[in-house]
């Protein structure tokens, strides 16, 4: 089988725009929200082929031959990777992403004692880990990693409500990860976390000092305040305070690596990762929220957010590379002059990378070619191309996503 089409797996979460991602893949809006769209080969959520199978069918029918010998051997068979498109219109949930130790230890525990992957009591999905890369296509706006606890305890200090007073006291006593830790535990844990009404208060503080031009960070007083909207009286509204805010232009990313406390806020983004669905939250959702496992796997070592910076492959093509084995991402951009329908043996450009590849159209119209055929390709579309197709080449113009294994 040569490079052939894939079909996206929607996913209708409530935080979703009613608007980007149809717009994006060229369907009609029906006044749903449309979250995320996936393409990959998670077996809860294959993208499909033109048959109709699942892409991990697809791929353990013929596994040496979809993803090369040695992608096959690292990864036990398995497409190492997911690509998705996601547009938040709403926040995400406050969430953490386990190692892959962790992630394999409990999936195992969980299946050992019959919980089904379908059932509301099942926490991990899978037995993998999910660092994660998000590139930006719109203005997109998040929270990830904490603060130092010294400059968490500036941007507490003042607010003046007892829970914010109660924060600031523990990171100004030991202004260490364990102080850290001990005031995010109070914020999360079932037996210390504040009532909605601590909560509301804090969120008026935050508002005041806003509107009186006195805040050290503006920006996280918005955050709040916004957050606040959407799930008044939850924690996770002021745990934001002990976290970095970002905000990513189009074409500039971020990476999330296993234990980084995060939240995407709004707009819409590639996201490309391991492939893995195993999601912990701390709060800002109305799914469960699992505090014990989130103590457990986060990390509260201060750090900024990890910017990726695209490396240039060759004229056309950049990179986005990732410290994990299981993906990278490039994007490409063509201005061929000549028309590929009038002109279909117009020049074809090299486009790096080898094994497996998903490729998603983003804008215009490119024809993809191997040793073994071709295909259109415009936005919103995607294509799998087999480790066994070889070196890929593009004509047309305009821009796709390539993710790929390192």
């Amino acid at each position: 089988m040569s490079l052939f089409a894939l079909g996206s797996h929607l996913q209708h979460y409530a935080w979703g725009s009613t608007t980007a991602i149809p717009e994006f893949l060229g369907r009609e809006a029906d006044g749903s929200p449309w979250a995320e769209a996936w393409f990959g080969a998670h077996p809860l959520a294959p993208a499909t082929a033109p048959d109709g199978a699942g892409l991990d069918a697809v791929i353990a029918a013929d596994p040496e031959r979809m993803l090369g010998a040695d992608v096959a051997r690292a990864f036990g068979g398995q497409l190492p990777f997911l690509l998705k498109v996601i547009a938040p219109e709403r926040p995400l949930s406050l969430q953490v992403h386990p190692t892959r130790e962790h992630a394999a230890e409990s999936f195992a525990a969980e299946s050992a004692a019959g919980i089904a992957l379908n059932s509301p009591l099942r926490v991990y999905r899978d037995a993998n880990h999910k660092p994660e890369m998000l590139i930006a296509l719109t203005r997109f706006t998040a929270l990830c990693g904490f603060r130092t606890p010294r400059r968490a305890a500036a941007i507490l200090d003042g607010l003046g409500t007892p829970l914010t007073d109660r924060l600031h006291s523990l990171l100004v006593e030991n202004p260490t990860a364990h102080g850290m830790r001990a005031a995010f535990r109070t914020l999360v844990s079932a037996s210390l976390r504040p009532t909605p009404e601590a909560v509301d208060a804090v969120v008026e503080a935050c508002r005041a000092r806003s509107a009186a031009g006195t805040s050290p960070s503006p920006r996280i007083d918005r955050f709040v305040s916004l957050l606040a909207d959407h799930h008044p009286g939850d924690p996770g509204v002021v745990a934001a305070l002990l976290l970095n805010p970002v905000t990513l232009q189009r074409g500039e990313a971020m990476y999330v690596p296993a234990g980084a406390l995060h939240a995407y806020i709004h707009g819409t983004g590639l996201e490309v990762m391991a492939t893995s669905d195993n999601v912990l939250r701390a709060g800002l959702t109305a799914k469960r929220v699992d505090a014990d496992e989130v103590l457990q796997c986060v990390s509260v070592t201060a750090a900024p957010p990890l910017r990726v910076a695209p490396e240039r492959q060759n004229p056309t093509s950049i990179a986005y590379y990732a410290p994990v084995d299981d993906f990278e991402l490039a994007v490409t951009e063509l201005d061929d002059p000549a028309d590929p329908a009038a002109d279909p043996a117009g020049e074809t450009y090299p486009i790096p990378g080898s094994g497996p590849r998903i490729v998603l159209g983003l804008e215009g119209a490119i024809t993809l070619e191997t040793t073994t055929g071709g295909h259109a390709l415009e936005a919103g579309q995607a294509l799998f191309v087999p480790a066994a197709d070889g070196p890929l080449r593009a004509r047309g113009r305009g821009s796709f996503a390539q993710a790929s294994v390192p």
